[in-house]
C-alpha cells in the first residue's frame, strides 16, 4: 500500500535549520554575563546580547543595524589599521581595542574590547565578534579636557556651534540622528550641562573648539 501523499510533516529545509540554530545561539548569548556583540566589518551591529544592550539601557533589538561607534569611542586608532591588514592578509586572530563609553545612567567607563575576526572561509569578509571588559582608570592620571571627547564628538560640537539641526549634523558626520542625540546626551551628562548652548560654551572653554574662528572648527593641532 502506497503512503498517502501530503501526510506527515514536511521535511525541514536548510534555511529552517539555520533559523533554529540562530535562535538557539541568541538564547545562549543572552545568558552570558559578558557584554557581547557581532558586528559587520563596516561597523553595523548584527547581534548583541542582553548584557551589552543593558550598558545603554536598551533592548538588544534597539541596537541592531546601528553603528557600533555611535556607542563606543575607540581610544587607539591603530586597532582599525590592524584589523584592515588582517582582512587583507586573511588572518583570523584576536585583537584588543581600548574603548570608552557612557552607560545609560552613570559616568564614562573605560575598558578593553576583544575583537575576533570570524567567517566561514578565509576568503569571506569577516564579521567582528566583540566582547567587552571594563577596567578601572588610574586616579592619578584622569583624562584632560581635550581627551574627554572623541573626534566624532568634536565634529558634532562644531556643527552644533554653527547652529546645524540634528538632521544636518547626522548627514555631515555620517551617523544617525539618534546617534547625534546619543553623543550630545553623553557629553551633557559628562560635563553636567543642561543643553546644547552650554555644551558649545564648555567646548570653547576647554579648547575642544578653536577660539576666535568662524565657522566653528576643531583645532588642527590641539595641545595638551
Amino acid at each position: 500500500m502506497r503512503p498517502t501523499e501530503g501526510c506527515g510533516p514536511a521535511p525541514a529545509s536548510p534555511q529552517d535549520g539555520a533559523v533554529i540554530w540562530r535562535n538557539r545561539a541568541l538564547r545562549l548569548l543572552d545568558h552570558v554575563p559578558l557584554p557581547i556583540a557581532v558586528v559587520a566589518f563596516g561597523g553595523r551591529i548584527l547581534i548583541v546580547n542582553r548584557a551589552m544592550a543593558a550598558e545603554f539601557g536598551l533592548l538588544p533589538g534597539q541596537l541592531r543595524n546601528r553603528r557600533i561607534l555611535e556607542y563606543f569611542t575607540l581610544r587607539d586608532s591603530a586597532t582599525l589599521q590592524a584589523l584592515a591588514e588582517a582582512v587583507r592578509m586573511h588572518r583570523r586572530s584576536q585583537y584588543p581595542a581600548r574603548v570608552s563609553w557612557t552607560p545609560a545612567h552613570g559616568r564614562e567607563r573605560y575598558g578593553e574590547m576583544t575583537v575576533d575576526l570570524v567567517s566561514d572561509t578565509p576568503e569571506q569578509t569577516p564579521n567582528l565578534l566583540l566582547s567587552l571588559r571594563a577596567v578601572e582608570v588610574p586616579r592619578q592620571s584622569p583624562p584632560g579636557p581635550r581627551s574627554e571627547v572623541s573626534p566624532v564628538e568634536a565634529r558634532i560640537l562644531a556643527a552644533a556651534a554653527r547652529g546645524d539641526t540634528t538632521a544636518q549634523i547626522a548627514r555631515e558626520i555620517g551617523v544617525t540622528a539618534d546617534g547625534v542625540n546619543y553623543h550630545l546626551a553623553r557629553l551633557s551628562r559628562r560635563w553636567r550641562v543642561p543643553n546644547r548652548t552650554a555644551l558649545v560654551a564648555r567646548a570653547y572653554a576647554t579648547g575642544v573648539l578653536a577660539a576666535g574662528t568662524w565657522p566653528p572648527a576643531v583645532p588642527a593641532h590641539p595641545s595638551g
